[in-house]
């Protein structure tokens, strides 16, 4: 027997595998959870920072952020209603068929981290890819340092996660800190964007792995106030999950000068970037 015919065949990247969505529901307003296994009952087999490809039946196929740690059963998604494939996904319920091709990208410096402090700053939905390193840290608890996550939302009633942010906060090895841009009567907490509270953090960022997640013009401000810190470069994570389409770097929707991003992102250390300014 040749030697190609003895090697057991890899997944193939552009079949979907069919899977089944075993909880859905809405979030806030215009984001819904999504619980998901796959039908062949094998673990998706991702790393935190990695995403999949989910396709429609006679819809289409969109990129989305795994939002769960791999140490948990099945894995989660989070659909903003933005389009035919998010659309019909929100019209599903538990029961319902999806594919899933993948799943890609690169990771969150899982292992370079240990042993340090580790500092989240999540913006809106940016929560949900970091959710997926937040809980495998709080899993793996014993292997990293100090632990901070930083929320910052438009406003109150846009909150992703209020429970699990609820138990988070009542953790002793976790310090959350969280804001709102708008005041509300519901809030007690901190009112102003999320670069406010990076002052509070209690931690050296300049010894800490800081990972950086929310829209563009949260990036522009967040890492404005660590270059203010004198924090390197190197120590600095982004995930730039907003730009992926195909996953396998043919459609082009990710480029970004010579690179795709759906290749070697989504998640940048960003001294990598630093010289490609059109990136953030």
């Amino acid at each position: 027997m040749c030697d190609c015919c003895s090697v057991e065949k890899q997944k193939d990247i552009y079949l979907p595998e069919p899977a089944s969505v075993n909880d859905a529901r809405m979030l806030n307003s215009t984001e819904m959870y999504m619980h998901v296994e796959l039908d062949s009952g094998k673990p998706l087999g991702h790393a935190p920072g990695q995403f999949v490809e989910v396709s429609v039946a006679g819809i289409g196929e969109a990129p989305l952020t795994v939002a769960s740690s791999p140490t948990q059963q099945g894995f989660e998604l989070v659909v903003r209603n933005v389009g035919r494939v998010s659309g019909a996904m929100h019209a599903m319920k538990a029961g319902d068929k999806i594919g899933i091709r993948g799943p890609f990208g690169s990771l969150y410096p899982i292992d370079e981290l240990k042993g340090k402090d580790v500092v989240f700053i999540c913006g809106g939905i940016g929560l949900v890819p970091q959710r997926a390193f937040i809980n495998y840290v709080l899993h793996n608890r014993d292997d990293y340092n100090q632990v901070v996550i930083l929320q910052g939302t438009k406003c109150y009633a846009d909150r992703l996660f209020c429970d699990e942010i609820a138990q988070w906060c009542r953790r002793d090895d976790v310090i959350v800190l969280e804001s709102i841009d708008l005041p509300d009567k519901n809030w007690n907490g901190n009112v102003g964007v999320v670069t406010t509270l990076i002052p509070k953090i209690p931690v050296d960022l300049k010894e800490a792995g800081i990972l950086v997640c929310g829209p563009p013009i949260m990036y522009k401000f967040v890492l404005m106030s660590l270059m203010e810190k004198d924090v390197p470069l190197d120590h600095v994570f982004v995930n730039l999950e907003r730009r992926m389409k195909c996953g396998v770097g043919k459609c082009g929707h990710c480029q970004i000068n010579g690179m795709y991003v759906c290749q070697s992102g989504p998640v940048y250390r960003y001294s990598d970037l630093a010289d490609v300014p059109e990136a953030i």
